[in-house]
């Protein structure tokens, strides 16, 4: 049997790279995804490639009032909020701390910390008993690397994030973890500096890079029932980068 049959699922940022990878594949085992995305061209593609279990909903996850067309959608779609992936999100790299912004500050905090916190707690009405959010946590949150100020503190946040809510949420049986990749192949890693992409190759033990597969199917793993005794946590998709 499929592993979210029947289920809703809804994944901000799902119109491309991981996000909507893990749409694809949670459609696939039987959930209708809702999926998000600012651009009208990608998120109208994305919902045709995934096919008649997904529906789409305009909008940025740092805005309050995308947001409430989302919890409009989902209200009537089904009612129903049984996996939550918080993907979306906004990253900064080579920027060290003398020359972070107020305008780059915002535009990565606004995204990774206050949308994803707005996005839960927005849907958390509609949420049932028992579900499962998953926050896209980042490698960058537990290491120093160079540039990456603004970014990591961002990703640590939903760290935070995930103990305080599991506690917050626990009469409710709602479980509440960190998804953290490493060095993906996506598009957006694609753009980065290749002296980057080379030293982040060379470090991990796994030597290769991640896929977005890998990715999806652990957020499957954390959505399902497989996973119903684990909360609170940070699951790493490393490669074991920051394991070893």
């Amino acid at each position: 049997m499929p592993k979210l049959n029947g289920k809703t699922a809804v994944i901000t940022g799902g119109t491309v790279g991981m996000a909507f990878t893990t749409a694809r594949l949670f459609a696939e085992e039987g959930a209708h995804v809702i999926i998000t995305g600012r651009r009208r061209d990608k998120l109208d593609e994305a919902v045709a490639t995934i096919g008649r279990n997904a529906t789409g909903v305009q909008g940025d996850v740092s805005n309050l009032e995308d947001l409430d067309r989302v919890v409009e959608t989902v209200t009537e779609r089904s009612g129903r909020v049984d996996v939550l992936f918080a993907s979306a999100g906004n990253h900064t790299f080579d920027e060290p701390l003398g020359a972070v912004t107020e305008k780059s500050f915002d535009e990565v905090f606004d995204v990774n910390v206050r949308g994803t916190f707005f996005t839960v707690q927005k849907l958390l009405p509609l949420m049932t008993d028992g579900a499962s959010i998953i926050l896209n946590g980042s490698a960058a949150a537990v290491q120093g690397s160079p540039g990456s100020t603004v970014y990591a503190a961002s990703k640590a946040a939903l760290r935070s994030f995930a103990r305080t809510w599991t506690t917050d949420l626990k009469e409710r049986r709602i479980r509440v973890n960190v998804l953290s990749p490493g060095a993906i192949r996506t598009p957006s890693f694609e753009t980065l500096p290749s002296q980057f992409k080379s030293q982040a190759l060379a470090a991990i033990p796994a030597g290769r890079l991640g896929t977005e597969a890998d990715v999806a199917t652990t957020a499957l793993f954390l959505a399902s029932a497989e996973s119903s005794y684990i909360t609170g946590a940070e699951l790493p998709v490393d490669g074991g980068l920051t394991q070893v």
